[in-house]
């Protein structure tokens, strides 16, 4: 089970969880205008080119809020102490999302 991120406003909430009847892929979706990393914290404005680029972005277009710092390094960082190398060894499921935040920062 996934935990629920809370967004800096109601009309990022509704943009990261647009849902389309037409389109199972947001990057295929022209409605769909942000992507969310829930194991990142990342924010970015989805390029509709037909594949899956997003540009990341740090303020929120709606409300104008800074939105969180990247976890990205932390989140490599935490797979290192573990022993754990991406791409060859299984990730645990806590970190296909932002689970594995809810542990102290490491560092």
């Amino acid at each position: 089970m996934t935990t629920v991120t809370n967004h800096c406003c109601e009309t990022m909430s509704r943009q990261v969880d647009v849902s389309c009847a037409e389109h199972d892929n947001p990057y295929a979706c022209p409605d769909a205008l942000i992507e969310f990393s829930a194991k990142f914290q990342e924010y970015g404005l989805i390029i509709h080119d037909g594949g899956t680029s997003s540009s990341a972005i740090a303020f929120c277009p709606w409300c104008g809020r800074r939105l969180p710092e990247s976890q990205r390094d932390r989140w490599f960082d935490e797979l290192e102490r573990r022993g754990i190398e991406p791409g060859e060894d299984g990730i645990p499921a806590e970190f296909e999302d932002d689970r594995w935040l809810a542990g102290p920062p490491r560092g």
